[in-house]
Order: C-alpha cells, then structure tokens, then sequence
C-alpha cells in the first residue's frame, strides 16, 4: 500500500480512502486486501491517463 501510494503520489494522484482492510488483520495468516476507497472524478481520470 505504501509503494502504491508513492508511486500515485508521483502521478500526481491522491486516494484519500487507500487503506489497508483493518478487519482481515486478525486472521490466523493476515492477507490484507487494499481498500481504494472512494476517490473524484478528477483522481480517476488521472489514475486512467497514468494507466495509459
């Protein structure tokens, strides 16, 4: 998460809701999934032109 939050960062893109799902931390073995969150119109559009 913390890599991807860096490499939005460098793209110019924020994901104020990217967090990792509290709830799967207390598994026996944690695979925590990344949340995305919600996230504006403007960052999905940066998000796909980076994509891109």
């Amino acid at each position: 998460m913390k890599e991807l939050r860096a490499a939005l960062a460098d793209a110019g893109i924020t994901l104020p809701s990217l967090r990792i799902d509290p709830a799967t931390l207390a598994r026996e073995a944690p695979c925590p999934p990344v949340e995305w969150g919600d996230c504006s119109v403007e960052a999905a559009a940066r998000l796909a032109a980076a994509l891109r």
